[in-house]
Order: C-alpha cells, then structure tokens, then sequence
C-alpha cells in the first residue's frame, strides 16, 4: 500500500501530464482559490478538485487529505467567527458578536483550504518525485541542488512516518498505551520518541548525503539529466486552464 506522498503507478490523463505542466496548474488552482471569496466559485473549484481526484483513481488518498485539512481550516474557522464580527448579529459575545458574515468567511475558508490542497497533494501521488525535480531543472532551470532538496524533504516524509509508526508499535508491544487519556496525555506520551526518531533521522540523512557525494552530486548540472520533458498538447490545455481560472478568481474579487 502506497503511503503519504508516494507515486501511485496509472495511466490516466494526470499520470500522463508534463511533471511541469501538473505542478504550475497546482500552483496556479491554489493561486486562483485565494484570489476570490466568491463562495460559489470555491465550491466549483472543490468539485472540480475531486473530479481530478476520482479521474486517476486518488479518491482514497484525497478523502484522507480532506479530513486532515479539515480538521486545520475548522480551527481557522472557528477562531475567524469568534474575533472577526460581520453581518447581522446571530450572537452576542463579550467582547463582540457572531455574525452572518462571520460565519459565510468561516465557510469559505474551509472551502478555500479544501480546494486548494487538493491539486498539490494529487501532483505528488501521480508524478514520480524524480521525474518531477529532473523537469523543473531541466525546463524551468531551478538549480539541481535545490531540486534535489526539495525530492529528498518528500521522499523522507513516508520514510519518518513510518519510522514513527514503528517505533509507536515497538512502545505499545511494551505496554504503553497511546489511546489511553486525553490530548495531553497522548503528547507527553509521545516526546519521548522524538528522541529515537531523530537518532534515526540524521542516520538515514547522512547515509543519503555520503550516497549522493559518491555518485558525483556536486558535478550534477542541468545538462546531466538524459531524459527529455517535452510539452504536448494535453499540457498546454492544463496550463492554459488553469490561467483562465486565475483569470476568472481576479475577475470574480474585482467584482466584490
């Protein structure tokens, strides 16, 4: 089973896009949802999120993506009614008042989150981590060694958490019980394995750094990459969407 952030193989239209192409219409998705408040334009967005998400079979993936967001933007939500009173009064609070326009913002701010998350996170399930730094370097001429920084934090993402994972199960195997009690307990039970999670983190990290030294990392340029990452008509169409979307958010907030 692929874990958080891995490639998921298929052959669907997403699959098949420039790395390039995948990753500035994620961009440019994410840029338009916090162009406009227009909350039916958001929720267009959101729907058409899922859509991608349900084309190249990331429904699984994409609903545990949502749920995590969700539960960030509800915080954000909650504290945007509290603090920001606008509208026509619904309650009366100490310090100010709940509003219609309070709780329209809170919404929107979920639904934004939502909607922008959901494009960048696919980008990574549908395109191999190599593929996607060797385009930026080789079509958008980003330096390798930033390239490879930015595959390296994302290839060792899954890798912590599963070490994290094991290490829980290596504790609970031992009779600590992480479900016991409430947020508090469960953190104080869990600062302990910081520790043997970070000892094993700078090992894997110095490993991939000797490795990387070995194979001549330093003498990486942009024309060492033989593979090619050539536009074709289906990107064009992606990129060329994704700009009018922006367009039409811009359009959307001047309205407003």
């Amino acid at each position: 089973m692929n874990g958080f952030l891995e490639y998921v193989p298929g052959n669907s239209l997403l699959h098949r896009l420039n790395p390039v192409a995948k990753l500035l219409f994620a961009v440019l998705f994410a840029v338009a949802c916090f162009c406009t408040g227009n909350l039916a334009f958001l929720g267009a967005m959101l729907a058409g999120g899922i859509a991608m998400a349900a084309s190249c079979g990331m429904m699984r993936q994409t609903l545990g993506l949502m749920k995590a967001v969700l539960v960030f933007s509800a915080i954000l939500a909650v504290l945007l009614v509290l603090t920001t009173p606008r509208g026509d009064v619904l309650v009366e609070l100490p310090w100010g008042y709940i509003g219609t326009g309070s709780v329209l913002a809170a919404v929107t701010t979920i639904v934004r989150l939502e909607a922008a998350a959901i494009p960048l996170f696919l980008t990574f399930y549908v395109t191999k981590i190599t593929d996607l730094s060797n385009a930026v370097v080789k079509v958008l001429h980003v330096p390798y060694k930033y390239a490879f920084t930015f595959a390296s934090t994302v290839h060792f993402i899954p890798v912590f958490m599963n070490d994290m994972k094991g290490i829980m199960e290596a504790q609970t195997a031992r009779g600590v019980e992480f479900d016991v009690g409430g947020v508090v307990n469960k953190v104080r039970l869990m600062v302990p394995l910081c520790v043997p999670l970070l000892v094993s983190s700078v090992r894997k990290t110095n490993s991939a750094a000797i490795a990387a030294e070995v194979r001549g990392f330093n003498l990486r340029t942009r024309a060492s990459g033989y593979k090619r990452y050539p536009f074709a008509s289906p990107d064009v169409v992606a990129l060329l969407l994704a700009i009018a979307l922006l367009a039409a958010a811009i359009a959307l907030s001047a309205l407003l």
